[in-house]
């Protein structure tokens, strides 16, 4: 997993609350546990007009005009702006790969669904919670300037814009330190193998038997 620092993105706002796993990527795309492969599917049933199954390239779609993410002026965005409650319904880790592989590194809400916030985090993705006051003013400033980018820094656990702008977000330091890492529970744990192996080879030459 890439480290995690700082990002500086276009923002895509989607003025919806609860948005859940199975709008993120419906359940006919998950045909694979490899993590590849479903960044085209994400939020397939909003994107398309026409019914899509795994396989099938997006230029054989029909987009839906009226989708945010289809917009010309989001084309290029890597930060995503939600409601409350994001990342709703099942667990499935499914539902982050897509989002890291359609290109979003930065998820801004007002709340998350604590295994979705967690999955983000073992994938890449940074969640940041907001006051619904700050989510309401980044939409404001997306309507008002086309192209409307900010940067997120989980050094200093800031989002900030134009003009001086920013705002502070808090976060678990272990999840923090993590991503700053580039390292799932997993991988944290593998950084003290050389400790893990020291107290296991003590354990055996004091009890042998074990």
């Amino acid at each position: 997993m890439t480290p995690f620092t700082k990002h500086t993105g276009i923002v895509l706002p989607l003025d919806r609350d609860n948005i859940d796993t199975d709008a993120i990527i419906p359940k006919q795309f998950m045909k694979s546990i490899a993590r590849t492969g479903f960044g085209p599917y994400l939020f397939d049933e909003w994107r398309f007009l026409d019914e899509g199954y795994y396989g099938k390239a997006s230029s054989e779609r029909i987009p839906n005009p009226k989708c945010p993410i289809n917009f010309p002026r989001f084309a290029h965005a890597s930060v995503l702006l939600a409601g409350k409650n994001f990342g709703c319904g099942s667990s499935r880790e499914h539902a982050p790969w897509a989002l890291y592989q359609f290109g979003i590194r930065v998820m801004i809400a007002t709340s998350f669904a604590d295994i979705f916030f967690n999955n983000c985090c073992k994938n890449g993705i940074l969640p940041v919670i907001l006051a619904d006051e700050q989510i309401q003013a980044l939409r404001a400033e997306i309507e008002d300037t086309l192209g409307f980018s900010l940067t997120v820094n989980l050094e200093t656990r800031q989002v900030s814009w134009a003009n001086g702008q920013h705002v502070s977000f808090d976060m678990p330091e272990m999840l923090r330190k993590n991503l700053l890492e580039g390292v799932d529970e997993v991988g944290a744990t593998l950084l003290f193998s050389e400790e893990i192996k020291a107290f296991e080879d003590k354990r055996l030459s004091q009890r042998p038997w074990l």
